[in-house]
């Protein structure tokens, strides 16, 4: 609960970690007061108060690289906000995403592969291989899902580790495409994982 912020302990500013919502990728960090805590929640876009300029910022105001709030977090201290949001286009003033050179997570990569099927499901690029996938309807997909999931299993027992890896990506690709062509997408599949994971730890 923000409410609970404690900005008094940090002469009326808290760290706010932002943390990208399905990558899980640390983008930067700033600070917030009271009135850019309640502008970011207005207007939900992340909003901090800037001790250079001495007055709220949005992030990206001038670039155009805003930061779309998903949820705010307060940490256990309740002097530290976490905010998981969404970019618009790279964080940091060099032009990449994160502030934090290296910061981006190994299974991160999942999101921005998922992210990017959606887009080919509504944008159907001419010319890209997904394209082709989505215009060949859930049948052709499903097909491909399955050839990708024979020969993954061959692979698993005769072929080597980099034969079997190129397999297995190539069956975790096309069965995200048929997620999406759907309307689900590899989110409704971790959840599901976390739930039954949830489930069997109460057992």
């Amino acid at each position: 609960m923000t409410e609970a912020l404690d900005f008094a302990k940090g002469g009326g500013l808290v760290p706010a970690i932002v943390q990208h919502w399905l990558t899980g990728e640390v983008l930067m960090l700033g600070y917030m007061d009271a009135e850019a805590l309640a502008a970011t929640q207005a207007s939900g876009l992340v909003t901090f108060h800037s001790r250079s300029k001495g007055r709220l910022w949005t992030k990206g105001e001038s670039s155009g690289n805003v930061l779309r709030m998903r949820s705010l977090h307060v940490d256990c201290d309740a002097d530290t906000l976490l905010v998981l949001a969404e970019p618009a286009g790279p964080t940091c003033h060099r032009g990449t995403s994160s502030c934090f050179d290296g910061a981006r997570l190994p299974l991160g990569f999942l999101a921005e592969l998922d992210a990017l099927v959606a887009r080919r499901a509504v944008e159907r690029p001419a010319g890209s291989y997904t394209t082709q996938l989505f215009e060949g309807g859930i049948r052709r997909i499903a097909q491909k899902v399955g050839e990708e999931g024979v020969e993954t299993a061959l692979a698993a027992v005769a072929q080597d580790d980099a034969e079997f890896l190129g397999e297995a990506a190539d069956l975790l690709f096309h069965l995200t495409v048929a997620l999406h062509a759907r309307g689900l997408g590899l989110s409704h599949v971790a959840a599901l994982l976390s739930d039954r994971h949830a489930q069997q730890s109460v057992k």
